[in-house]
């Protein structure tokens, strides 16, 4: 087997630039939190391949209900011949969800897809065609995704014009000064200035921004989205994708709050790293499009379908989502003593465990800190990823099935990384 470095010689030759990777090894194995790369050095997974693992690598009831599923078949494509698995994981999803009511569900391949098809929905079910997203919002890299994604560089830089009738306004961070009023004030100048409340199908937000740096939506800003939505008849859709599935320390961040949405997305943790992903929705809503609307080859794909159910099984058995606050407080308390005696550490935040830490150098956000212990972290063998809009968050995505032992080790590491 070829080393990293010559890997790397052939993934620059045949792999397009576009497409980035955070870490410099090549991936050959996988158990749960760890990895190994293809010279056999072992690392501690706090990436979750981005928050798609809560449930670990190779999960056994997971691989047990691919195994189940192969004997059975691969693919029949649910609008040609359907199957009963995909209509059973609706009726799990809907009776989950934060929605009350009657509830319907549909399901696709990536989280980019559920969000586009979330805005077919909503445009047929209000006859309406804006939208109103937030600044740091990472909706997915489609088209229409990239135009509700709230950050320029790298998404949208250089892919031209995009599709019009999406707004923006700031989401609330203390530590930069914008409040839930900043917020609430920005949509109703757009009111006024830029676009009619009655062409606005849908505001669309993420519970938790995921990308953006992993800000928590205030409580009192989903009760004023709500009360916004209700007056003029827009349509409040969560983008569940990243915080899905027992991370935020509830089935779905959503739960954290008193008001419910009416389409939600979810993809990512979903299928333990097949490729599925789902919207959900007040059936009213969701069948506003007419039959043939609404579909794609490969969306639920009976292989990735089968492990959604061995993942939502598995989240009830082990009690992941207790063990979600359970490991984020132990993570949140490690970086509080840190942040005592490391200025850079501005701000420790998150919900349940999708916690995040941001490195400001006074009052400006500090990417080379956030890189320099990302750097020096790998160098130990625990993998971390950044984010924010100015790179200098470190989130903290690892599995939930982590053991404390390991779990332990990566807060040593993580420790003397940020001590220097």
């Amino acid at each position: 087997m070829d080393d990293n470095a010559s890997l790397r010689a052939r993934r620059e030759a045949a792999v397009a630039r576009g497409v980035a990777t955070a870490a410099p090894f090549f991936i050959a194995r996988a158990e749960n939190s760890e990895l190994w790369d293809t010279e056999g050095r072992r690392y501690i997974d706090f990436a979750g391949g981005i928050a798609v693992l809560n449930t670990g690598h190779r999960h056994p009831r997971v691989l047990a209900a691919l195994a189940k599923q192969l004997e059975c078949f691969t693919h029949s494509a649910f609008q040609v011949v359907a199957y009963e698995s995909y209509v059973r994981l609706a009726e799990r999803l809907n009776g989950i969800a934060p929605i009350s009511g009657p509830v319907k569900s549909v399901f696709f391949s990536t989280g980019a897809e559920a969000l586009e098809n979330a805005v077919k929905i909503a445009r047929v079910a209000t006859g309406r065609s804006a939208l109103i997203c937030f600044g740091g919002a990472f909706h997915g890299r489609s088209f229409m995704t990239m135009a509700m994604t709230g950050k320029v560089v790298p998404y949208k830089a250089g892919f031209g014009p995009l599709p019009a009738e999406v707004y923006h306004v700031p989401f609330p961070s203390a530590l930069h000064g914008v409040s839930v009023a900043d917020s609430v004030v920005a949509i109703e100048r757009l009111f006024r200035a830029d676009v009619d409340p009655r062409r606005v199908a849908a505001i669309v937000i993420e519970p938790v921004q995921g990308e953006g740096g992993f800000y928590p939506a205030p409580p009192e800003l989903l009760l004023e989205l709500r009360a916004i939505c209700d007056e003029h008849g827009i349509l409040l859709v969560a983008d569940e994708v990243q915080t899905g599935f027992a991370r935020t320390g509830k089935w779905f961040g959503m739960h954290h709050h008193s008001v419910e949405p009416d389409l939600m997305t979810c993809a990512k943790s979903l299928a333990a790293g097949l490729p599925l992903s789902g919207v959900i929705g007040r059936a009213a809503v969701m069948d506003a499009p007419a039959p043939g609307g609404l579909g794609g080859t490969y969306g639920g794909n009976p292989l990735a379908i089968a492990a959604a159910h061995a993942v939502l099984d598995i989240i009830l058995s082990e009690q992941l989502i207790e063990r979600a606050n359970v490991l984020g407080a132990r993570l949140r308390t490690r970086l509080e003593a840190l942040q005592r005696r490391v200025p850079a550490l501005a701000e420790v935040r998150g919900q349940g465990a999708m916690v995040a830490v941001e490195l400001m150098r006074g009052a400006e956000p500090d990417a080379d800190a956030a890189r320099t212990i990302q750097r020096r972290a790998l160098d130990q063998g625990l993998l971390l990823l950044t984010c924010g809009n100015y790179g200098n968050v470190i989130r903290f995505l690892f599995p939930l099935t982590i053991s404390d032992e390991l779990f332990d080790e990566a807060l040593g590491i993580l420790e003397a990384a940020v001590s220097g």
